[in-house]
């Protein structure tokens, strides 16, 4: 058995205790690899504290330091690529191959924070576009917001972190960082990393413990200025009823579409929809749920995804052949299994899969689902997809629209007609054209519209979201 790590709080730039040790343990064997205190209420207020004094240290910083730290940070991830990546894989249940894909991106998006903090800037105004403004020079600036509170999830307990974190710095702000309980020794990794690059104490903070108590304290705080979440739904619509007046991101659910053409290639398709619904084990927001095929290529598209489907390795995550490993817990298992089963009685079948083992659950394939349930209409957050046959492709594009969610959707066709047709009727944050919904690139605008959240990240995107603009007027002499 591998040693216990036993880490603590991270505030003002010194690791310290808090309240009862939180345990942390490997998702597919269940044994303790690591021990964190809860935070709190006092805990919670002096992190707040330590970033708020920081505050200023940070809004000073030369913009080629805050990018040498952040590039130092990117460099410090990529030496210890290995005990991140495995630490993903233990704690979160990430498949290893997988867990290395998300160091990677989290190493990007750290370099790209680095270049970004080099090329905020503002605009001049031509106030004199108007008679009001003769005589006047105008121009405006970006100012960092202050005090950020970063809540993040437990699926990419890295990259999301690193998407709240790294533009945030490089906007010249702090943060307060709260992990998902279940997920927080990656974080633990990296705040060690940003304070041997050379951050200074306060301007990263790191706090542990459950949404309804820490979460609150952090987001109800009068000294924090913006609020970034991605998590579900309800836990957003809290956030927005509780924050204040502050400025609030909120990543949200999904039920991701994908729309496949007659012209498609359905051996290409057919993979990169099992990648896209199974990595894992579909607990990513962006995750392939529902594929609509119209009925000429239906049959021979399904009889090739659920090939693929059953072409998946399920088991231990830090085992390099793996494609599939455990859901976050076992309630999470059977919760889809519920749903699965709901699913059957209402007259959908189980192609393949639908099976669980703990807190595993094997990718699954359903047919014949109706619009109305759980596993098409709410988010499945699970190794769960469904093929649904439909007339046409503006039949396809009705159904893939007719939703609450608006994160991402994919089409997959060589006809430039129909890309533009999906283009503008399909209300979603992002189109995916010839790839699954689970595309990102880093640096890409990303978020959501309807029920998917508010605000976009992407680190130049989220850098607007963490600043305000400051406009300046000058009266020239006469």
């Amino acid at each position: 058995m591998a040693a216990v790590l036993e880490a603590k709080l991270l505030i003002d730039g010194r690791w310290v205790d808090g309240g009862p040790p939180v345990e942390v343990r490997n998702k597919y064997s269940g044994e303790v690899i690591g021990t964190l205190p809860a935070a709190r209420r006092e805990d919670v207020d002096a992190a707040v504290a330590a970033a708020a004094r920081a505050a200023a240290v940070m809004a000073e910083m030369p913009a080629h330091r805050r990018s040498e730290i952040l590039s130092r940070t990117a460099a410090l991830i990529r030496e210890r690529r290995d005990e991140f990546a495995r630490t993903i894989a233990a704690e979160a249940g990430k498949a290893l191959k997988y867990a290395r894909a998300e160091v990677d991106r989290g190493i990007m998006t750290f370099t790209i924070a680095a270049e970004e903090a080099r090329r905020l800037h503002g605009e001049t105004v031509p106030l004199d576009a108007v008679p009001a403004g003769e005589g006047y020079f105008g121009f405006w600036i970006r100012r960092p917001v202050g005090v950020v509170a970063a809540i993040s999830p437990f699926n990419f307990p890295l990259n999301l972190v690193a998407h709240k974190v790294a533009p945030a710095l490089a906007a010249g702000n702090t943060v307060v960082l709260k992990p998902a309980t279940a997920t927080p020794l990656t974080a633990v990794n990296l705040c060690r990393a940003l304070a041997e690059a050379g951050l200074p104490g306060g301007a990263i903070n790191l706090i542990v413990g459950p949404g309804s108590t820490v979460g609150e304290w952090l987001v109800t705080h009068p000294q924090v200025a913006k609020v970034t979440f991605t998590g579900s739904p309800a836990v957003g619509e809290r956030i927005m009823s509780i924050a204040g007046i502050k400025k609030v991101t909120l990543e949200l659910g999904n039920t991701s579409p994908v729309i496949i053409a007659p012209d498609a290639d359905l051996d290409f398709v057919a993979k990169r929809c099992a990648v896209g619904a199974y990595y894992n084990s579909g607990q990513v927001c962006i995750s392939v749920q529902r594929i609509y095929s119209e009925r000429k290529v239906y049959e021979p598209f399904t009889e090739r995804f659920v090939q693929a489907s059953r072409a998946m390795v399920v088991g231990d995550p830090l085992d390099e052949r793996v494609d599939v490993g455990p859901m976050i817990d076992v309630r999470e298992a059977e919760r889809i299994e519920g749903w699965v089963q709901e699913a059957m009685a209402g007259g959908a079948r189980v192609l393949t899969g639908g099976k669980r083992d703990g807190a595993v659950y094997w990718p699954t394939v359903l047919s014949e689902v109706k619009p109305e349930m759980k596993v098409v209409a709410q988010e499945t957050f699970a190794p769960v997809a469904s093929v649904i046959a439909t007339d046409d492709f503006e039949d396809a594009l009705r159904q893939a629209d007719a939703t609450e969610y608006g994160l991402q959707a994919a089409v997959f066709t060589r006809d430039i007609s129909r890309i533009f047709q999906a283009v503008r009727r399909l209300n979603f944050g992002g189109v995916i054209i010839n790839d699954t919904p689970v595309f990102r690139a880093d640096h890409m605008p990303y978020g959501g519209m309807r029920r998917s959240g508010i605000g976009r990240e992407g680190v130049r995107y989220a850098m607007e979201e963490m600043t305000n603009i400051q406009m300046v007027v000058i009266r020239l002499a006469d």
